[in-house]
């Protein structure tokens, strides 16, 4: 078996929520490299439709935080990347959710990286989420809103611990263990 220490992507294995940041502004730089891991992430037959906001006002930060009864840590970052969908370039629209998570995992595994914290905040497909930050982000109709991440430096120290569940995999056919 390849050990962790071998496999060169300590940020996946030790990326965690984290829901709670020090009140220390996040350098532009590092924001920039969130948003290139997300652009780098796959999208169906290269449709590339997401789009995002950053959010870096309180007052706005506050408003996506009373978007969802779980989107607290929103209120408590110094920045948030809302990561939404531009209906104007969908090719493929069953798809667009997979291509939107995929953004949103690149965007937490690179945070990882670079020393930050940050938390998935699921707003789709939950419409009075949608409609909250849309209004708070003043979004045209043809923008959908998909998910707050909140981020900045940890306040709260966290283990990622194994997630590995063997029992979850099989070989070939459903019932037939892989491990």
């Amino acid at each position: 078996m390849i050990e962790r220490d071998e496999l060169q992507l300590d940020s996946i294995f030790s990326r965690k929520s984290i829901r709670y940041f020090k009140e220390q502004e996040v350098e532009r730089e590092k924001t920039e490299r969130l948003l290139a891991a997300a652009m780098a992430a796959p999208t169906a037959c290269n449709q590339r439709e997401w789009e995002f906001v950053v959010a870096d006002r309180k007052d706005v930060l506050a408003e996506l935080a009373a978007a969802s009864p779980y989107a607290g840590p929103a209120g408590r970052a110094p920045a948030a990347i809302v990561v939404v969908c531009s209906r104007g370039e969908l090719k493929h629209p069953d798809y667009f959710q997979q291509d939107m998570a995929a953004a949103c995992e690149n965007i937490l595994v690179e945070a990882e990286s670079l020393g930050l914290g940050a938390v998935w905040l699921g707003i789709a497909p939950e419409q009075d989420r949608m409609d909250k930050v849309a209004a708070a982000l003043g979004l045209p109709d043809d923008i959908i809103p998909f998910s707050i991440i909140p981020f900045g430096y940890p306040a709260e120290k966290r283990e990622a611990g194994d997630r590995l569940d063997k029992s979850k995999v099989y070989c070939n056919q459903y019932g037939t263990r892989f491990f």
